[in-house]
């Protein structure tokens, strides 16, 4: 497996990316797009289903949204859902023009807001051959009452507010804690939210623990009952005991979707990417992505 280090150009910006590719190929074979979720970054574990499914056969691109990691843009910790799918938007350009890529066999795997992120974009981009999602959002403002109650989403909003006031005079971002303990003022601050980061996170790794307040005021997904309208084949990974994304939208999203699978594992929002869990996570999508990208 050799893996490289690219670029792709996105708004003037560029994204930081990982191509991975298996040692050997004799035709143009299916790629794998890969993102992950709020302020996670690309070193937070992506390489270890990357390396799996290139083991498999399959290229892959791993990148970083701007703003975050190793990609450019500034200000730093800006999370845009709009800019993000036009990241996604540029990384589908880039791996379509790569040579040894089969252009008409590309899915999208997308982790927690990265998951929202793929059924979006499958819901209006052509040429998705198949969609994964892993504890994916499904419902934005679900999400914030399932990490914190009502309490957290109005202070997230009274924050976003400031720091959109600050936006607009052209002053520096109000920025606050990705992850925080029970109560505090961070995105995410669910009993599981410190160790869950923690246990992804290797020392040097790019990722910083902050956001750009203003992403409390962005218009949150809503995707259950559009999930009815995305036509390609989508595998929903679901953590039975996530205090980030409720379980029970993602199961509903995967019965609304018209190819939807489903599949569940005990554990939290991170567990996918640890242990016993990554490998019965990693094996089930390699046999989605093998029946669905077949020629």
């Amino acid at each position: 497996m050799g893996r490289e280090e690219v670029r792709f150009a996105v708004g003037g910006d560029e994204c930081a990316a990982w191509l991975f590719r298996p040692t050997s190929a004799a035709s143009p074979v299916p790629c794998i797009v890969m993102a992950s979720g709020l302020s996670c970054v690309r070193d937070q574990r992506l390489d270890a289903f990357a390396e799996r499914f290139v083991a498999a056969g399959f290229v892959v691109l791993a990148f970083d949204y701007r703003y975050f990691g190793d990609s450019a843009g500034e200000p730093r910790s800006l999370m845009s859902a709009v800019r993000q799918r036009e990241d996604w938007r540029a990384a589908l350009d880039f791996v379509r023009s790569t040579n040894g890529v089969d252009a008409d066999r590309i899915a999208i795997w997308g982790f927690s807001l990265g998951g929202g992120h793929v059924q979006s974009l499958a819901l209006s981009e052509p040429g998705i051959a198949a969609v994964i999602c892993v504890a994916p959002v499904i419902d934005g403002v679900r999400s914030l009452l399932h990490i914190g109650g009502p309490a957290h989403a109005i202070r997230l909003f009274l924050a976003g507010v400031r720091d959109g006031m600050r936006a607009l005079r052209g002053a520096k971002p109000y920025r606050i804690p990705a992850i925080g303990p029970p109560g505090s003022l961070a995105v995410f601050n669910s009993p599981d939210s410190i160790p869950g980061f923690e246990s992804v996170t290797s020392p040097g790794s790019s990722w910083r623990n902050e956001l750009c307040a203003r992403a409390a005021l962005a218009p949150p997904y809503r995707l259950e009952r559009k999930a009815r309208r995305i036509a390609c084949p989508i595998l929903y990974c679901i953590t039975e005991d996530d205090d980030i994304n409720p379980p029970e939208l993602g199961r509903r999203a995967a019965q609304r979707a018209p190819k939807g699978e489903l599949r569940s594992y005990p554990g939290g929002h991170f567990d996918p990417f640890l242990g016993e869990t990554l490998e019965r996570v990693s094996a089930d999508q390699v046999d989605f992505l093998r029946c669905h990208l077949a020629e």
